[in-house]
């Protein structure tokens, strides 16, 4: 770079190019690889009936009992991923072994890590013929936007509602981060909806 700067040198002739194969895990040539090998699937079985997502909960006990004293989460990635690995592994063998949803006919996903650096799985799911979801009473099966009845299932209940209930935002929060233009860009709060329901080129609206 020296003898670039005094003149020595053309800055077009330093360095090389370099194409990395797609042996190299992430590079742009293996993602190509990768994306053409999932639209094989879907070309051979049809578009995907579950969009499925895994998120790493860094109050598991797995992680808390073996951090040292003073550390946080966030301090060990190591113990993150190892800790997130084997859970997906167990939830891959409830859909893939004990068939939780029936017979998968493929399935593709991806491991990525948020900006605070806890690992998150999207998964989908292409089900045979006969298991696929094609009307409201299938979603239901699968498919619950209701909280859970805190009298018969308070377990279940509690973590409901401590994990998996969006904002507050709108009114409520003004400077939330799902904010757009002053409405929540998942568009919360919901309407209710008495039942599950599902017209033709659109997501469903699930009972809530």
């Amino acid at each position: 770079m020296d003898s670039v700067s005094s003149g020595e040198t053309s800055g077009s002739r330093v360095g090389r190019r370099v194409l990395l194969p797609a042996s190299f895990i992430g590079g742009p040539r293996d993602m190509r690889r990768r994306y053409l090998d999932a639209m094989s699937l879907v070309q051979r079985y049809g578009k995907p009936d579950i969009f499925l997502t895994m998120t790493c909960n860094p109050k598991w006990r797995e992680i808390q009992d073996n951090l040292m004293y003073k550390e946080k989460a966030h301090d060990r990635p190591d113990l993150l991923s190892r800790v997130f690995r084997a859970k997906f592994e167990l939830l891959k063998a409830e859909i893939l072994n004990k068939k939780i949803f029936g017979d998968v006919a493929a399935c593709v996903y991806v491991i990525e890590f948020q900006k605070r650096g806890y690992p998150h799985a999207h998964m989908l799911l292409i089900l045979k013929h006969r298991f696929k979801p094609l009307n409201p009473e299938a979603y239901d099966r699968i498919v619950c936007a209701e909280l859970p009845d805190s009298t018969k299932f308070p377990h279940l209940h509690s973590l409901v509602v401590k994990h998996m209930i969006h904002g507050p935002c709108g009114k409520m929060n003004a400077h939330s981060p799902c904010m757009r233009d002053g409405l929540c860009k998942n568009h919360y709060p919901k309407e209710f909806c008495p039942q599950t329901s599902h017209a033709e080129d659109c997501y469903p609206s699930y009972r809530r």
